[in-house]
């Protein structure tokens, strides 16, 4: 195909062609002439030559905000002639931004190596590629292009602090004696069955009582003493902004991934009606997934407690639930409450507006724990503080 080169130059020769009609210069018509003869030269240069690369993209498929995505980049001659001067370019961001890089004749069988690192400032999922190669002509006035690899994909997730994980609360998961106690046959223990939930791995199912019960039934193993972590947000529009929104995330990113390095059990619920459910240690992937995803949604007009409740359940374990300073007293009092009777609740409250000079509230403002971060401010530092008052507190009783 012409580059926009070489169709500015076939249209400066129309033009010299009705130019030399009006003024009858017949000098117009040659120069014309000569311009179509360039461009047919140069299309024939392009698609003439013979040329055969192949080309490999390798990157990392997640990476958090602000960590290093490095792509590498494999290109091999596979023909027994020499290779030409090709250009290689790997679109990024829906194409609005590029990594290029001309490539060296290459001799029969050799290979060229390339990187570049790609802008992970911003989350979300993002699309490179598909990988073009090109050849243009001395000229620059055609240009043949081959798919060197097809599209790939980065998720680039929320920003991740290293921070401990919450203090955890028993889920009936850890509690013995729940349900009715039963024993399995062929030494397989297990001392209680339950309604199926959310997450749960179909392989636990027990048959027999399902088909009594006309419902799914779950073995509780003996052996399952898995903590369990549900990160609650709150996306209602009116209640962010965008800083405060990023930060909120970004915190609810590092909780996620606290639990997944102490070995519990990690969902996310939020007012948007997503459950990813509970579904073991690698499960946390899918959490940040959607992290990376997240964005507000209007306001149903119902509580904000009585929202994330619904997905809650009697078996969220530790709930750590995030929101803004555009929620009332009531609603966090009513959010402290979430994690029911059998877990504990810890807040997360993003400060949207806040004078430096003034300090945020205690971490027991409202007689429970509130975690007070202003937006655009280190997350670590008001957590480790806010968990350790905590244990504080329970070591202290």
């Amino acid at each position: 195909m012409l580059t926009r080169r070489g169709w500015t130059l076939v249209g400066s020769a129309a033009l010299l062609i009705v130019a030399g009609a009006l003024v009858g210069i017949e000098e117009l018509y040659a120069l014309a002439g000569a311009a179509l003869v360039l461009v047919a030269a140069a299309y024939a240069w392009v698609h003439g030559r013979s040329w055969d690369l192949s080309a490999e993209r390798k990157l990392p498929s997640r990476v958090a905000a602000g960590c290093e995505a490095r792509v590498e980049l494999r290109v091999r001659n596979r023909r027994p002639q020499i290779s030409p001067v090709v250009t290689l370019r790997d679109p990024f961001g829906g194409g609005r931004r590029a990594a290029s890089f001309l490539v060296a004749p290459l001799r029969a069988g050799q290979v060229d190596h390339g990187a570049y690192r790609l802008p992970t400032a911003q989350r979300g999922i993002f699309t490179l590629g598909p990988l073009e190669l090109s050849l243009k002509d001395p000229f620059g006035l055609a240009t043949y292009r081959r798919t060197g690899a097809p599209a790939s994909t980065l998720t680039i997730h929320p920003h991740i602090d290293v921070i401990p994980a919450p203090p955890l609360g028993a889920g009936t998961d850890a509690r013995p004696g729940h349900g009715r106690p039963r024993l399995g046959a062929q030494g397989d223990e297990f001392y209680a069955l339950r309604d199926y939930r959310t997450g749960d791995d179909l392989r636990r199912v027990h048959w027999a009582a399902t088909a009594r019960n006309d419902q799914l039934m779950i073995r509780q193993e003996e052996t399952t003493h898995r903590g369990r972590i549900t990160v609650a947000m709150d996306l209602r529009d009116h209640a962010w902004r965008p800083a405060a929104l990023e930060t909120a995330l970004s915190a609810a990113a590092s909780v996620a991934a606290a639990g997944a390095r102490a070995g519990v059990d990690v969902r996310l619920v939020h007012t948007g009606g997503l459950d990813t459910g509970f579904a073991g240690r690698r499960h946390h992937t899918a959490v940040l997934d959607e992290l990376a995803l997240a964005a507000t949604h209007p306001d149903a007009g119902e509580p904000l407690a009585r929202q994330l409740r619904r997905g809650l359940g009697d078996d969220s374990g530790t709930v750590v639930a995030f929101t803004s300073d555009a929620a009332d007293d009531s609603e966090l009092v009513a959010l402290s409450r979430a994690s029911g009777r059998r877990g504990s609740t810890t807040l997360v409250v993003i400060e949207r507006e806040r004078d430096p000079g003034v300090p945020s509230p205690a971490t027991d403002h409202f007689g429970f724990a509130v975690v007070w971060v202003a937006a655009g401010a280190a997350f670590a530092p008001a957590w480790c503080r806010a968990i350790g008052s905590a244990r504080n507190r329970e070591s202290g009783s």
